[in-house]
Parts: C-alpha cells; structure tokens; sequence
C-alpha cells in the first residue's frame, strides 16, 4: 500500500501526523494528487487520431512550512506522485513523450495550505507509462462530438444538420445563423462540414467554405455568432454514441 493509500484510507497517524489529512492550513498529499491530474487533463491536447500528448514533467510550488513536511516525507512522495501520473496517463490513454518526474519547489509568497502544480512536456526514452501484463483490450473508439456552448452533441447519425429552424438536428440560437446552415456529414471514419447555400457563410478554422471542408479534432466552425469545436472523443463506456 503506498503513501497516498495509506493517507486516504486514514491510517496516517502512523506517521506523525506529518502531511496528515484533517489538518488546518497543511497542503494534503491526496490534495496534490488531485491537482497533479487536473493539471495533466488541462494541458493534454490531441497530436493526431487516437493520440493525446500530456505533460509528464511536474513541480509542487509550496510555501515555506509545506515545504518542510514535504522535505520530511522525501523521494517516497514524489515516487507515489509520479506513480499517480503514469496511472492516470493509463486510465485516459495519453502519450508521454518521457519518464514521469516530480519535484517540490519553495515559494515563500505562499502562504502555508496553498500550492500550485506546474508542467511541462520533456521528450525521453519513455514513451508511454508501461502498464503490467493483463489481458488485451480493444483500442479505444472514438465517436465526434460538436462542443456548443458549453455542451456536447454526440453526432450519431451520417448526417447532422445545424440551423436555426426547429426542424435542424441541433437548433443554434443566433439570428446570424441560416434556418438549414450547415451539415456534418460523417463517412468512413471522416468528417465534413457542408455549407447548405447559408446567407452569412459558414467557416472552418477561420476559411470559408467552399462547398465543403475536412474536419479534424479541434477544428473550429463559426456560423454567424457562433463558434463550434470539433472533436474526437472516446466513446462511453457501454454507449451507443
């Protein structure tokens, strides 16, 4: 059972309490734990289809009296740390270009229960976080989805027309936005943006399209007011999408 086990699991009075959870204005190991993923999924991005690069390089910036319990639980925090990364890393199939590092920083403009976890990408030997043997899965598949707003749209069907009629398959709201602006056509694996003859253009990284345009993950479409991203996500687990 590792450190963060153990801490989670409340047994860390056997340690003195140092780092222990409950405790007013000390940063919590799990604490780092948590942000040390957040920051991995803000900062990862799609490289190509099926592959999302993360940062597999991390500091914890602490102030001067976290910094010192830190110091007193050593290399064994940050190996624990290190092994939530590749975890994590594993659970969301990201690629990292090297082996996993993690360090501790003193900021003495931090005041004691505040922190930061910072990244960054260094390429090495290690490409991917290796994984004990277990039984083969299938690769994961990805399904797209239009980002709106705030919300997501699964595109289930070959064809998706976007509009401001309430006929469209998904209605936009903007009086900049034709009745039948623009379809998604999605063939083979493909994905195209089709202009349906729109007042006001429809366009696709900042072009116009002309007839249609190829969609990749991250592609922006702008319809009137609206912008639109596109993506290639995993499909749920046990979804139809």
């Amino acid at each position: 059972m590792g450190l963060l086990d153990r801490l989670e699991r409340g047994i860390e009075k056997a340690v003195h309490g140092v780092f222990s959870t409950g405790s007013k204005g000390q940063v919590q190991p799990v604490e780092i734990a948590s942000r040390l993923r957040r920051e991995m999924d803000h900062k990862a991005f799609a490289i190509s289809q099926g592959r999302t690069l993360a940062p597999n390089v991390f500091e914890a910036h602490l102030s001067d009296a976290d910094f010192e319990r830190a110091r007193e639980w050593g290399e064994a925090l940050a190996e624990e740390l290190c092994d939530v990364a590749v975890k994590h890393a594993r659970s969301q199939s990201y690629t990292l270009q090297g082996a996993v590092r993690f360090s501790f920083r003193n900021d003495s403009a931090l005041r004691a229960g505040e922190f930061e976890v910072v990244s960054r990408t260094e390429k090495g030997e290690a490409r991917r976080p290796t994984a004990p043997p277990a039984p083969s899965r299938a690769p994961v598949r990805l399904t797209p989805v239009l980002e709106i707003e705030g919300q997501r749209y699964s595109l289930n069907s070959e064809s998706v027309v976007l509009g401001r009629s309430s006929e469209a398959d998904i209605v936009v709201d903007d009086t900049g936005v034709s009745r039948r602006h623009l379809e998604i056509r999605v063939e083979a694996g493909e994905a195209r943006a089709v202009d349906l003859g729109s007042t006001n253009g429809s366009y696709v990284n900042g072009q116009r399209v002309q007839g249609s345009a190829e969609l990749r993950d991250g592609s922006t479409i702008s319809m009137g007011r609206t912008k639109i991203v596109f993506r290639m996500l995993p499909a749920p687990r046990g979804g139809n999408a």
